[in-house]
């Protein structure tokens, strides 16, 4: 406890969250598990947050790093912290009514749709957030685990916000042990090898092609994360996608190159993606459609991404 309490104090110089008295919280219910603990869906001065709470010793040091870097960060593309508790040990944080893009992708029955719009959208936001902590001062930071379970969904689907940054570290700091998951993960991080914020662009890639096909990427490999690796190692990606405008296959291949330096950097991806949807005549933030029985978390979008093509 007094470890935390110290790294509250830490991270709380400068930043404007607050220490939150547990007693002012209702928990209501447990909607997820991130990089360390269980997210309960809470409400906090009159407003529904999330709380997430560590259940051992093991994950106070994840519970720490998510503290430390989510306290110096402040973007839209970005879940908020409000605050944190120390008794018992949890984050405070902003709620994602509509939960992750993944479950949104491939957990939901029956499955919501989608057009190009709203999967370029949602490509854009997470570069404009991961660009944005790159461009962080004095230190940079890597996010690690860059996947679509990490990235929520808010405004009936049309916002998308980059959560769990139990893994994240500064950009100075090398790791050479395997964060994230297989199917996102840069070949540098699982050989490891030194890496550094283009494991992120990599990453980035890989969510490109999961919008845009709305398929699992390496399901057809199978078996355990090691098949994946080695798959990955030895140079196979994703099967390029048909009818893909070719601009955007360009930024994509470029971006899951097997040699980083060859990667642009994440400020480089924003601005491409947000040109070529000027191009195509994509709006930003996408308009919402829903039927009149649908609530906020279950929209039905009008096109399915299967089934238009994007102009160029």
């Amino acid at each position: 406890e007094a470890c935390c309490s110290a790294a509250m104090a830490e991270a709380a110089a400068g930043c404007v969250f607050e220490d939150i008295r547990y007693e002012d919280i209702q928990v209501e219910a447990a909607v997820g598990r991130g990089t360390f603990g269980v997210v309960f869906k809470a409400v906090w001065r009159g407003k529904v947050v999330a709380i997430k709470s560590i259940e051992s010793d093991s994950e106070r040091s994840a519970f720490l790093v998510e503290l430390r870097q989510l306290s110096r960060v402040n973007h839209p593309n970005i879940v908020k912290l409000y605050g944190s508790c120390d008794n018992p040990v949890c984050l405070v944080m902003e709620f994602a009514e509509c939960g992750s893009l993944y479950n949104f992708l491939h957990g939901a029955e029956p499955q919501p749709r989608y057009t190009a719009a709203h999967a370029m959208s949602w490509c854009l936001q997470c570069a404009e957030g991961v660009a944005y902590l790159h461009a962080m001062k004095p230190k940079a930071l890597i996010h690690r685990d860059l996947k679509p379970p990490n990235l929520l969904l808010v405004a009936q689907g049309t916002v998308l916000k980059i959560c769990d940054f139990g893994t994240a570290c500064d950009i100075q700091t090398y790791m050479t042990n395997n964060k994230g998951s297989a199917a996102w993960m840069a070949p540098e991080v699982f050989e490891g090898s030194n890496y550094s914020e283009k494991c992120d662009v990599f990453s980035w890639s890989i969510i490109l092609w999961e919008v845009m096909t709305r398929k699992k990427p390496f399901d057809e490999i199978g078996g355990s994360a090691f098949c994946i690796m080695w798959a990955v190692h030895r140079g196979t990606r994703p099967p390029l996608i048909r009818d893909l405008p070719e601009p955007i296959e360009t930024l994509m291949t470029r971006c899951w190159d097997k040699e980083p330096s060859q990667r642009p950097p994440m400020s480089e991806v924003r601005d491409t993606i947000s040109h070529l949807m000027k191009v195509c005549h994509i709006r930003p933030k996408p308009s919402v459609w829903h039927s009149g029985t649908a609530t906020i978390c279950t929209v039905y979008y009008k096109v399915n991404i299967g089934e238009v093509k994007l102009r160029t």
